[in-house]
């Protein structure tokens, strides 16, 4: 938000016709593409509170430094999904000077993670159930909103353009989710549960 907005009312009234207001200007259906983009990744970012709460409540293995580094990973994923949300929620043309926006530099944040924590895993052998401690299954659980949360992303680009880094975050932060769950299950000295088939 620009620096002078200020949310002063939970409630307006003004959407009880069933429209929304988007950022900068205009109002289109509470239904729109764009609203259903930016709301699956306010659904995301839930998720990982959701993640976060059992993470603090974690009674494993895990040991103090991994679970602290875990944390503060979540935190600033969180922090980083209000700018996705903020870009996908402002059409181009009604982007300001100073808008938080996605960025190419923080797609490769992600990979430099991605194959940080993938060092410390063993490599996959098979399809990994998405199970294991609360913390892990919520991991999975936003695991999988990423991935519908990149598909909305993907039906709004089809129609209007967006942010340039906005799918291939999206596409790269499923990627660390799943591998954060790994990292996790591991390093808590637990047994990651694969497919029977």
């Amino acid at each position: 938000m620009s620096e002078n907005y200020r949310i002063t009312k939970v409630y307006t009234r003004s959407g009880d016709d069933g429209t929304t207001g988007l950022v900068g200007k205009g109002r289109v259906s509470k239904n729109h593409r764009r609203i259903q983009s930016y709301g699956t990744v306010d659904e995301l970012n839930a998720a990982l509170g959701l993640a976060r709460a059992h993470l603090n409540q974690d009674a494993s293995n895990l040991p103090s430094e991994k679970k602290d580094l875990a944390l503060r990973e979540l935190a600033d994923l969180q922090n980083l999904l209000f700018t996705v949300g903020c870009d996908l929620a402002t059409r181009i043309e009604d982007r300001w000077d100073g808008m938080p926006v996605t960025t190419m530099a923080h797609v490769e944040e992600l990979e430099r993670k991605i194959d940080e924590f993938n060092e410390e895993v063993p490599a996959l052998k098979d399809f990994v159930l998405p199970t294991g401690t609360p913390t892990v299954a919520a991991l999975h659980l936003a695991r999988t909103i990423c991935r519908r949360a990149e598909r909305d992303a993907l039906t709004l680009r089809d129609e209007e353009p967006i942010g340039e880094a906005v799918l291939p975050f999206l596409n790269r932060l499923s990627d660390y989710l799943f591998v954060l769950s790994r990292w996790l299950t591991i390093s808590a000295g637990d047994t990651e549960t694969t497919w029977e088939h």
